[in-house]
């Protein structure tokens, strides 16, 4: 590890690599933060970001990760299990090394947070303080997860959760929009919807996410102990407005909708893990669920936003669907900006 001046914070950030950590940690380091990165293979990972003290170790191992926490006041827990398996034995023991940590060194923990804790009977409308019934073996994981936290956070260890819906953008893996919508790659030519036209679905824009996460760090001395909000991110209110963007972006109005293979499901989720977590989700799929993000906005102010458009432009720039000349810079303004321009 490399030495940091007394007046440089530390965030020590487990899931570097990932979409949502890297999205984190870039963001933070933006705004002078000295980022640590815990990783099995450093070397490699340090040769695809330079700018991260990168640190060897594995997110398993409570010594490691005590060992990279030294001197950190804010831990991202990002990690996920390699190549997403065995959720069930490794998420939590992964979780608690950081609790372990985190209370050594006294630093925040700061969760990205998602919709599986729900289950239907809290549909349409989740707030912070929705009952959480999960019906999948995955939600029912992030349930157990948050009351570890919760019960840390009782203990001394301060804990930031940001619930946000289906992630997309530049960096974002395992997701609906680069596994499901469009094909990685190649010009999008069709787009697979897993909705139905009328029901609605939110989306969750990485960078504008991780932005929402740090403001929340800024004033982590502020918040309560155990900090839950909600992002509204992107709503699509009628199952239309994704592909829609999706079309724009690509530049061919010809760009068809065609439905997702429900169907295959059954028969691909033996040997493709990412399908059956696919296929435990389709509920998520039937219903409309929105978030409301009413005490987000009573805490940071206007909840970053990026406009769809140039969202989507650069998430399929990155994924490889569209011609270079195509990439633009994200532009983010506030949620109440954007509705002003399109009510313009």
């Amino acid at each position: 590890m490399t030495p940091q001046g007394n007046d440089t914070p530390i965030a020590l950030v487990l899931g570097a690599t990932g979409g949502i950590g890297g999205a984190v940690a870039r963001t933070l380091l933006a705004r002078g933060w000295t980022i640590r990165a815990l990783n099995r293979d450093a070397a490699r990972a340090s040769a695809i970001a330079p700018d991260f003290d990168w640190v060897q170790g594995d997110a398993m191992n409570s010594a490691d990760v005590l060992s990279a926490a030294q001197g950190a006041s804010l831990i991202v827990h990002a990690v996920n299990p390699p190549g997403y398996r065995n959720w069930g034995t490794l998420v939590l023991p992964m979780l608690d090394n950081t609790i372990a940590a985190a209370k050594a060194v006294g630093a925040t923990v700061l969760l990205p947070g998602t919709i599986y804790n729900f289950g239907p009977d809290a549909f349409p409308l989740l707030h912070e303080t929705s009952p959480q019934n999960p019906v999948t073996s995955k939600g029912a994981i992030r349930v157990a997860m948050e009351r570890r936290l919760q019960t840390a956070s009782e203990n001394g260890v301060r804990t930031i959760i940001v619930r946000a819906g289906d992630f997309f953008g530049p960096g974002a893996a395992n997701n609906w929009f680069s596994q499901g919508l469009v094909t990685p790659g190649k010009p999008v030519t069709s787009i697979t919807y897993p909705g139905r036209r009328g029901v609605g679905h939110q989306w969750a824009y990485l960078p504008d996410m991780a932005e929402t996460m740090a403001r929340l760090v800024d004033r982590r001395q502020t918040l309560p102990p155990f900090a839950v909000y909600h992002m509204q991110g992107f709503w699509d209110d009628d199952g239309t407005k994704m592909a829609a963007a999706i079309r724009r972006a690509s530049g061919n109005p010809a760009v068809k909708v065609q439905a997702f293979p429900w169907w295959l499901m059954p028969f691909a989720a033996p040997f493709v893990p990412f399908f059956r977590e696919l296929r435990e989700m389709r509920y998520l799929w039937r219903e409309p669920l929105r978030m409301p993000n009413d005490r987000l906005v009573a805490t940071i102010g206007a909840e970053p936003w990026t406009p769809i458009d140039v969202a989507v432009t650069a998430t399929l720039a990155d994924l490889g669907c569209l011609p270079k000349a195509e990439t633009r810079k994200p532009r983010r303004i506030s949620k109440a900006c954007a509705d002003a321009e399109v009510a313009a």
